[in-house]
């Protein structure tokens, strides 16, 4: 049901989202995750820090990367060099690799944080057999992009889901290796999260010769 042009109250209410930067938020640059790190290491956040790493490297959706249990990147003792995890948002089970960096700061964060197999990774601050809430992490990632000198309405948690795929694509122009690792079923859902357009492609094209 639409609202009468002659209902003066309608013409009082404020958009959900006025004032606010909506669609795609950007992907981090590789000297914003630098300093991001420098900024957490200086800071002595070692639980943010591998929180960071992990979501930089697993490149797994916000509310896939707090459910992780220590289970899923541990395994007898050491940090894994790759999970795999099934993705709550398509069923479809993902694998990603832990970069050395990763590696370290969750062995940092983990001998800090104690637990068993079964725990959730990054434990909630209200109840320790809870996970992070997504809220929650959304207000670190907010933190830390305002931390060093970022807009932080231009960025959220999914940048990070991006940035390392942004990096692979401009790298590689491999679109079908995006699309595995981001655990895309349809290759058109690849580009329209990348946004590659008529540039892209041409940028590619000039790269080789015949």
């Amino acid at each position: 049901m639409g609202i009468s042009n002659l209902d003066r109250s309608a013409h009082e209410r404020r958009p959900w989202n006025v004032g606010s930067l909506v669609g795609a938020k950007r992907p981090l640059k590789p000297r914003d995750v630098w300093a991001i790190r420098f900024f957490l290491d200086e800071h002595g956040r070692t639980r943010d820090r591998a929180l960071f790493d992990l979501a930089i490297d697993s490149k797994l959706r916000g509310c896939d990367v707090i459910k992780l249990k220590i289970g899923d990147v541990v395994s007898g003792g050491s940090i894994r060099n790759r999970a795999t995890v099934v993705q709550q948002k398509t069923g479809r089970p993902v694998q990603f690799e832990l970069m050395t960096d990763c590696r370290k700061s969750l062995l940092a964060w983990l001998e800090r944080r104690g637990g068993s197999l079964d725990d959730f990774v990054f434990p909630s601050r209200v109840n320790d057999l809870q996970h992070l809430s997504t809220r929650q992490y959304a207000r670190l990632v907010d933190e830390w992009v305002s931390a060093i000198g970022l807009n932080a309405r231009e960025f959220g948690t999914h940048s990070l889901r991006r940035t390392k795929a942004s990096l692979i694509y401009k790298t590689t122009g491999n679109l079908r290796a995006v699309q595995i690792l981001l655990g895309h079923s349809k290759i058109e859902n690849t580009i329209r999260y990348l946004g590659v357009d008529i540039e892209d492609a041409l940028t590619l094209a000039e790269r080789t010769e015949i």
